[in-house]
């Protein structure tokens, strides 16, 4: 009988994977808290929360109790023209969550689609309003998914490179650090005087897969707030910064301005169901209101609104209620700041970054940090001969694990870390 690996490599195309150089897949079987479990019965903990979408742990009862419900009741309904409980009341809640602007719930399939959303509610607000500006800014390294929209707004590297010539023109800018914060304030003060930017598009604070580059939220705050003088619409992509991740619920929480529009998915179901959500403040919304039908938001999915999905994200949002789960957030971020300080100094690293549940080495290389480094093959076999799942962004190594960690478990993912970095000091 031939193997789930085996049986995988004959049907089965898998994303971000080398077809000639990437080693077999390994079989996972089931998951339990901080681990997953593959078919030999080997434990490897989850130190990236699989793909930064794992919350609570994986397997969680709760999680599991509140979908099993809704399946016995109403596992998926057409959404347009009809509605249902599950829907209305995470709408309710997630506006509870977010900051006062926000008006209206729309929901989509994943992180991607989110941000094609509101990329899309943003062109056609203007057209509907008859000022059809088109231009977006985005910062550099920024990664916004991989339809067209997230892809033009995402920065031009490995990830698109053979699409470059189909997507839309977008004014990419620096993120602004301590050394060039004024430089990229004052950049962007020149750019919107034109009068002619649609929208600027973000990762607050944190941007994920361009390497978990890290700025303040102070620079943030003037950008966003230029963009208020301007009448710009700001879209905060908090797919992979929601949810607690920073130490907050959202990254934009550490702001005193409010964006326009919010993206939401991977944590937003536990990391249970796939589920995109993407919100807006009641002006937006207001310009589609109108007789004329052409006005109308032409844009849907054939599972928006899941119920399964929005009930995984109901039952998500309920054990962040409970207080245990901050304080473990807490817990994460006083643990990182521990090993952060016993680790600074070590030869081998170039920089360390943090905030909240997220630590990121970045390794000294001679190749350019980017995402195809080389070195993200040593790294990625050396973690999983130590059972731990630690998917690197080139030479970066991070760690964002579910919240159930516990203090030993991260010490395990440290030592192994502090390891790596020895033996590549001893070489």
């Amino acid at each position: 009988m031939m193997s789930i690996q085996e049986r995988d490599k004959k049907v089965i195309w898998h994303p971000f994977t080398h077809l000639t150089k990437a080693p077999l897949p390994i079989s996972i079987v089931r998951g339990e808290g901080v681990y997953l479990i593959d078919e030999k019965g080997d434990k490897y903990i989850d130190a990236m929360a699989s793909w930064w979408v794992n919350i609570h742990g994986h397997s969680h009862p709760y999680l599991a109790k509140k979908i099993s419900e809704q399946l016995s009741t109403l596992e998926h309904a057409i959404f347009s023209g009809f509605t249902h409980e599950p829907a209305v009341k995470l709408a309710e809640r997630l506006l509870e969550k977010l900051p006062s602007n926000q008006s209206k719930i729309f929901y989509s399939d994943n992180g991607s689609t989110s941000v094609e959303v509101a990329l899309k509610m943003a062109f056609q607000y203007w057209s509907n309003i008859g000022l059809p500006k088109t231009k977006v800014i985005a910062f550099e390294n920024a990664y916004h998914g991989d339809t067209f929209g997230g892809m033009s707004v995402g920065a031009r590297n490995a990830f698109n490179s053979p699409f470059t010539k189909l997507l839309f023109d977008v004014i990419h800018i620096p993120i602004p650090t301590k050394a060039n914060e004024q430089f990229i304030v004052n950049q962007f003060n020149e750019v919107v005087k034109n009068n002619d930017i649609a929208a600027f598009v973000f990762e607050p604070l944190v941007q994920g897969a361009g390497g978990m580059l890290m700025y303040s939220e102070k620079a943030l705050d003037e950008l966003i707030g230029l963009c208020n003088t301007h009448k710009i619409i700001t879209i905060a992509d908090e797919v992979m910064t929601g949810f607690g991740r920073t130490g907050k619920f959202f990254a934009s929480d550490y702001l005193k301005n409010n964006p326009d529009i919010f993206c939401l998915s991977k944590g937003l179901t536990g990391g249970v169901m796939p589920l995109g959500v993407t919100t807006c403040a009641e002006f937006i919304y207001e310009a589609f209101l109108s007789d004329d039908k052409m006005k109308t938001f032409f844009h849907g999915h054939s599972y928006t609104a899941n119920p399964t999905s929005c009930s995984a994200a109901l039952a998500s949002l309920e054990l962040f209620d409970i207080e245990k789960t901050f304080l473990n957030i807490a817990r994460i971020e006083k643990q990182h700041a521990i090993f952060y300080e016993k680790i600074k100094n070590h030869p081998q690293l170039l920089d360390i970054r943090k905030l909240g549940t997220i630590i990121a080495f970045e390794i000294k290389t001679r190749e350019h940090t980017h995402y195809l480094n080389s070195l993200s093959e040593k790294i990625s076999t050396f973690f999983i001969s130590k059972k731990i799942i630690l998917r690197p962004l080139g030479n970066v190594i991070y760690i964002l694990p579910p919240y159930c960690i516990t203090d030993n478990q991260l010490q395990e993912v440290y030592e192994a870390i502090e390891t790596f970095l020895d033996e590549l000091n001893e070489n």
